[in-house]
């Protein structure tokens, strides 16, 4: 990651001290300081920074003004509010005014320095997101089903070319949120369903409703331990999965997604075949604060 160069914007000489000297610490670059709406302007023209720390209560105007002036002379450099006061009414207000995260007085240091990270990442993250993230949910159906049933899939027909899905019966839709967004999508047959039910449930399932219950579960612990081994890898990617989406029935079609890379393949289990289809794109992705 490039040398970030960080002007801190409060109307406090002690929390600036605090801050450059946290930041400093942590291999930033301090490039200015101000604390008047006036001395913002001046500062950013003059020391060129790549991120802004701002505080809300500057005299004579707030957080939210500065960044508008700050983005009205570069739309390119990052803003991260660091205040005392943080509520749902001041978060929403930040995201309109394109605030890229929000900190909490008093700042944890590494809370601090993962969140600058995050937001300053650049094309190398996505790379390297890019290059292991096929393999990591590759590893993550392995583990899962060896611990779940004790047996060991085969992995077929692997494509990286992103096409429709037409459902075998049901469809499991799950939202990745973090550094960057995506989606994974698991698919089988309501046989498939009901045969692997019937092992993890250790019984015939009751209903169709428990079979899609037991089918959401498994691909929420699918995605789950795979967004975390990536996270192991490299914290700043900060993946987490939405509560997963269950369709089902014997025509479902799943248009392809706006996504910049997919992975997908069947997967021959001893209780049918799955299929799963797994992507990501570019982008801000989640917006980010430390709560």
């Amino acid at each position: 990651m490039k040398d970030v160069k960080i002007l801190i914007v409060d109307d406090s000489p002690f929390q600036i001290a605090l801050l450059r000297d946290t930041l400093t610490e942590n291999g930033f670059n301090v490039v200015g300081e101000a604390q008047s709406l006036e001395e913002v302007i001046s500062e950013v023209n003059r020391v060129k920074p790549d991120l802004v720390t701002m505080d809300m209560t500057i005299p004579g105007t707030d957080g939210f003004e500065c960044t508008r002036a700050i983005h009205d002379i570069d739309s390119n450099i990052k803003v991260i509010i660091v205040s005392s006061m943080m509520d749902e009414e001041l978060i929403k207000k930040a995201k309109r005014t394109h605030v890229s995260g929000y900190v909490q007085k008093p700042v944890d240091a590494e809370e601090l320095t993962l969140l600058i990270n995050r937001v300053m990442a650049d094309e190398e993250l996505y790379l390297e997101l890019e290059g292991m993230y096929a393999n990591v949910f590759k590893e993550a159906v392995l583990d899962l089903f060896n611990k779940l049933t004790k047996t060991v899939p085969e992995f077929t027909d692997e494509s990286t070319v992103d096409i429709a899905i037409h459902s075998e019966g049901i469809s499991i839709v799950m939202g990745i949120i973090g550094k960057y967004s995506g989606r994974l999508i698991f698919d089988m047959s309501f046989e498939t369903a009901n045969n692997l039910a019937k092992v993890l449930l250790r019984r015939d399932p009751k209903n169709n409703e428990e079979v899609l219950n037991v089918m959401s579960e498994i691909a929420n612990m699918f995605a789950g331990n795979a967004c975390s081994m990536i996270n192991k890898k490299n914290k700043l990617f900060g993946l987490r999965v939405a509560p997963p989406t269950t369709f089902h029935g014997e025509s479902i079609n799943i248009s392809k997604a706006e996504l910049e890379n997919t992975y997908s393949a069947h997967v021959k289990t001893q209780f049918g075949d799955l299929f799963i289809n797994i992507g990501f794109k570019r982008g801000d992705g989640e917006w980010m604060s430390i709560i």
